[in-house]
């Protein structure tokens, strides 16, 4: 997709609820690949930052912070039928927001499926319903036949990582010999997982961006939303749970509703650490952080017979954020998950950097193999303004699902697994940097136990078990 060509026209409006910094740089995404007009897009936020960028582009702002009693009151007049609400917010539930949009016959997309305020860390309700687990069913509840098109969870990660698993699972066939032709189903890319034995999948993740300052004592530092990091990384650490699994963890917890396709831990995922790969950095240990794909991957690479499952892999996100996020990171924990006075995300004042973000599939013939993005800070801010690394990914991906939903309106809620593949990543690829597919020895049991003996399971490298740190 070239640099100023439109996918489309659109005639409606946009409503983008939350302004950030994806939401920030989402919006001239919008307005170079899309015919539409500047007086079609109204912002809704809850502060006062970005109004800077919003008229820059003739776009009208509006500070106005949505609770669950003025939702309906501000955003039912903006929104009617053929309108598309883009939600990148932060504090403002889902749910409501698709309901609503379900009501008005609007096109809905977001990145990940938020409370309202306070709902991740709320106390006074249990892990369990804290989960993205919960969030999930409850929203795919809302299913309807017949409604507007609801993308759920469609940014870089949840979202675009979907995509680049059908692709290097097609890659994988290609390069161990099987047939290589793209399943037409659910079922089909279920079956191709389990024939090609995909034991793990992980969502592996590493920010090398730096800015200047650099962090300083009391201050949280992250290349996106810092509210939106420690919320979910205050969320119990999640995982979808693999058919392969025969070490259960210690603090692991099922869910006694739903699809069954995930577990989570009795700890934040901010506290939890896991072992994994990628090209530019080798092996590292990341954060499992919870996210929506490592649920719905799982999920929908589920093979049953009859009520049985008999092969899921198990997938979790694997995050090592920059080296500053890290370090805010442990700072919080040692205050307690108890926020820090001052916050900043990095945009303008990073330096250098690259984040690399792809999705590490594991178990086949040929060991490991992972596929993504890796994107430098510098060539991100050459393809697209208002943009880093960490966020192009991202809002690339929003772009697309939008694209995708005005194409396909009439699909009700749906999840980027549930999406054509080939089409988003056409739309992303432009944006990405290098996209690398690239095959590795590294499994969790090289080099352990040189320094002191571990409880390990040598009879199968990628148990959970050995990829979990403790």
């Amino acid at each position: 997709m070239g640099e100023n060509r439109k996918a489309l026209a659109f005639s409606g409006r946009i409503v983008m609820v939350g302004f950030g910094s994806i939401g920030q740089g989402t919006l001239p995404l919008l307005l170079r690949h899309i015919d539409l007009k500047p007086e079609q897009i109204v912002i809704v936020t809850g502060d006062e930052k970005g109004r800077r960028v919003a008229a820059e582009y003739g776009v009208s702002f509006h500070d106005s912070p949505l609770t669950p009693a003025n939702y309906r009151a501000i955003l039912e007049p903006r929104l009617s039928r053929g309108d598309f609400l883009i939600n990148c917010s932060n504090d403002v539930s889902s749910v409501a927001l698709i309901a609503l949009c379900q009501e008005r016959g609007a096109l809905y997309i977001d990145t990940c499926i938020e409370p309202w305020a306070g709902g991740y860390t709320d106390t006074s309700i249990t892990p369990e319903a804290r989960s993205n687990y919960a969030l999930r069913e409850a929203a795919l509840a809302l299913k309807r036949p017949g409604t507007p098109t609801a993308i759920l969870t469609h940014g870089a990660n949840p979202g675009m990582v979907s995509h680049l698993a059908k692709e290097a699972l097609l890659n994988i066939a290609r390069d161990t010999g099987r047939t290589a032709n793209a399943p037409k189903d659910r079922a089909g890319w279920a079956q191709l997982a389990r024939a090609l034995n995909i034991r793990t999948i992980h969502i592996a993740e590493r920010d090398t961006q730096v800015a200047e300052p650099r962090k300083a004592p009391g201050e949280f530092v992250n290349t996106w939303s810092v509210d939106g990091f420690v919320g979910e990384g205050c969320q119990p650490a999640e995982l979808g749970w693999g058919s392969h699994e025969k070490n259960w963890p210690r603090d692991g917890k099922k869910h006694d509703f739903g699809r069954g396709s995930a577990i989570y831990l009795m700890q934040p995922g901010a506290a939890t650490r896991v072992r994994t790969w990628t090209p530019m950095a080798g092996p590292f240990h990341g954060f499992l952080i919870t996210h929506g794909e490592a649920i719905s991957i799982a999920d929908y690479l589920t093979v049953k017979k009859g009520e049985q499952v008999v092969y899921r892999p198990t997938v979790h996100y694997a995050y090592h954020p920059s080296d500053a996020a890290v370090l805010s990171v442990h700072e919080l924990a040692g205050r307690n998950w108890r926020m820090q006075d001052s916050k900043r995300i990095m945009m303008d004042d990073i330096v250098k950097g690259v984040d690399e973000l792809g999705v590490l599939l594991a178990g086949h013939k040929k060991n490991a193999y992972w596929y993504g993005s890796q994107l430098s800070v510098q060539e991100a801010r050459q393809l697209a303004p208002h943009n880093s690394a960490t966020s192009l990914q991202v809002t690339v991906s929003a772009m697309a699902g939008l694209i995708w939903a005005i194409e396909n309106p009439n699909s009700g809620i749906v999840e980027p697994d549930d999406i054509d593949y080939k089409r988003i990543l056409e739309i992303c690829r432009p944006y990405l940097g290098l996209v690398v597919g690239e095959y590795s020895e590294w499994h969790p049991l090289v080099d352990r136990g040189r320094m002191f003996p571990e409880d390990l399971d040598e009879t199968d490298p990628w148990q959970f078990k050995n990829v979990r740190v403790v």
